[in-house]
């Protein structure tokens, strides 16, 4: 038998099943770093020269570099990017219009467009400050902890359900995983203190036993697969894996997984290492705590689960795992006591003494004294803003990923950060207070010429919004956004009308709409969001049941809400575009609505959905 499979993993993504004794799952980040098929001979580390790469080197407070242009910096970011510009031969563009600057920091802190009031009050408002002003606004809203939810929610893989099932069996799935949903968005906008984050994610119910208002947390570990014939230890070994490689990639940007059968090809991560991280898992056990503070029958159906049901993580027999032989657990070698990669630790590494180990687990990744945890959290969130990460393989901070392009502005974040006390919102406020993130995106030639990847942020990286943000911005232009959380609903559902955030998200079938505008994976740790651009995505926006029900929504509204044809053209382009139609667009507009109904739409509900189709409704400048 060939023992390498390719199976479908979703959209344009395909995973990889090896058979014995190559383990039987293998992760992506291992085929990228190529894989061998035999296991090679435990390789001497040199532990001393490892830890001189620059990931494992403690990030530095940096001085502020010198610039000729001494008044462009609004923030200290802005420093160390005019010094990168200068050196280039550079020069940053232009602030852009007020207008565009309030739909992007809208899109970005909420995924929402702005409304013709908010527009109204913003772009009336002369007094300095008022940036800052709206900024501060936005970042108190619930919908802040909705935007942030979806960047973190991929990152742990976030489903509601498992790969496979048989029959109507659905006792593995996980009918409650909105409440951990909810908590993520909960600790955003309560702006917990990063460090916390994590740790409550990993162990709160053993740092903090008390607190049993964030039990939801353990979803991060609770959501994680669950696979059948799971009594069988080459199957717990596959869901060990799982856990290793998302807490792995997620949290310090390190691919640990691909040690499970040799050491790191590339990485000073070896097979003890794998085996110690492994460990904490093997210890622990994934179970729904039901509201009586009973674990539920694991044969129980999910729609017979009560809807107050928590599925988390729980220390059951700690252990230590052998290290098996090519990741075959028929071939079991010394044991690896639990504890912490060897490359972090100050020379031998760490052991677990306490139960599983996943409080000491935590603790270490949430330590200021890693060199990993900031840096991978600070880079993620400028990619976000910026549209493009300062080091490039967000989730692989080893010697196979990229250098940073400004590795002095990245470890000035990251100090800075973690000196901050961990707070995401003082973050977030800093960027987009930035002059480089208030830039236009539309810059010089001749910066383009010598820059036209725009690797030094010389001006704003135009981004296309993700189907969230795209989906909820028709629902709010056409007057139909249900703000409500909670329980998930199928996207696929008329009366959903939830953001999209709170839709079902599923590993066995993810939803044709969110696959078709690149939604990742749920069965695996998704580092960014890949962006396609196929003549599919415009046919949904021209033929979707959804998008022409929510044109027939906006043209109900705009001929409600405004007394004449010129003033509901004008209408429409506030609510779409943050801005008024040029005259010969409106014109267009108005010498359309002359033209008799042609199909089964009027001409306001064709003129409604042409406009959201438009790239202007896609794309944020």
């Amino acid at each position: 038998m060939n023992p390498i499979t390719s199976q479908n993993a979703g959209p344009g993504r395909r995973f990889f099943r090896v058979s014995r004794p190559v383990p039987a799952r293998v992760f992506v980040p291992c085929l990228i770093l190529g894989l061998a098929l035999h296991a090679a001979e435990p390789s001497s580390i040199d532990w001393g020269k490892a830890r001189q790469h620059w990931s494992f080197v403690a990030p530095k407070a940096q001085a502020l570099p010198k610039v000729k242009d001494a008044n462009w910096p609004r923030e200290r970011v802005d420093h160390f990017i005019l010094a990168k510009l200068e050196q280039h031969g550079l020069s940053p563009t232009a602030e852009a219009e007020r207008r565009v600057l309030l739909r992007r920091v809208f899109f970005d802190l909420t995924g929402l467009p702005p409304t013709p009031d908010d527009a109204r009050k913003f772009l009336s408002d002369p007094n300095a400050g008022a940036y800052e002003r709206l900024v501060d606004e936005l970042l108190s809203r619930r919908a802040f902890g909705e935007r942030l939810a979806s960047l973190w929610l991929n990152l742990a893989r976030y489903a509601e359900d498992q790969a496979h099932q048989v029959g109507n069996n659905t006792a593995l799935n996980l009918p409650n995983a909105w409440h951990y949903r909810d908590w993520v968005v909960s600790a955003f906008n309560a702006d917990v203190p990063y460090d916390r984050f994590i740790e409550r994610q990993l162990a709160v119910d053993l740092i903090e036993p008390k607190n049993t208002g964030d039990l939801a947390a353990l979803g991060f570990l609770g959501l994680g697969h669950k696979l059948y014939a799971r009594g069988r230890l080459d199957v717990q070994a596959e869901e060990w894996a799982e856990q290793v490689d998302m807490v792995s990639q997620s949290l310090l940007g390190l691919t640990v997984v691909c040690a499970r059968c040799h050491d790191h090809k590339f990485d000073p991560i070896s097979m003890r290492d794998y085996y110690a991280m492994a460990g904490v898992f093997a210890s622990v056990k994934k179970v729904s705590l039901r509201p009586d503070g009973k674990d539920e029958d694991e044969k129980t159906f999910a729609e017979k689960m009560d809807p107050r049901t928590l599925h988390i993580v729980r220390d059951e027999n700690p252990r230590d795992l052998p290290i098996y032989d090519r990741g075959n657990t028929e071939s079991p070698g010394a044991a690896a006591a639990r504890g912490w990669l060897q490359v972090l630790s100050k020379d031998e590494p760490v052991k677990f003494t306490q139960g599983s180990g996943r409080a000491e687990l935590a603790r270490l990744i949430a330590d200021k004294a890693n060199p990993l945890t900031a840096r991978v959290f600070v880079n993620r969130v400028w990619d976000m803003l910026f549209g493009k990460p300062l080091a490039r393989t967000t989730s692989n901070f080893g010697a196979m990923g990229d250098k940073p392009t400004h590795p002095e502005l990245l470890d000035d974040l990251a100090v800075r950060f973690m000196q901050n006390g961990w707070s995401v919102k003082r973050l977030v406020r800093e960027l987009v207070l930035s002059a480089t993130y208030r830039q236009s995106s539309h810059g010089s030639a001749s910066n383009a010429q010598l820059d036209e990847a725009n690797d030094q942020f010389w001006r704003m990286n135009r981004k296309r919004l993700a189907i969230e943000p795209l989906r909820d911005s028709l629902l709010a232009v056409a007057g139909a956004l249900d703000v409500e959380g909670g329980r998930s609903l199928d996207l696929n559902t008329a009366d959903h009308r939830k953001r999209t955030l709170y839709s079902q998200i599923s590993r066995k079938e993810l939803n044709k709409t969110l696959m078709l505008f690149d939604y990742p994976d749920a069965n695996v740790h998704a580092a960014r969001r890949s962006e396609s651009t196929t003549p599919t995505q415009k046919l949904f926006v021209m033929n979707s049941p959804f998008v022409t029900e929510q044109a027939k929504n906006l043209a109900r509204r705009l001929q409600t809400e405004a007394a004449s044809d010129p003033a509901r053209v004008r209408l429409a382009y506030e609510l779409l575009f943050t801005r008024e139609p040029l005259p010969e667009e409106a014109e267009l507009a108005l010498e359309f609505l002359q033209q008799p109904a042609d199909g089964q739409l009027t001409p306001w509900e064709q003129l409604a959905q042409a406009l959201l189709a438009t790239n202007e409704m896609i794309y944020v400048d």
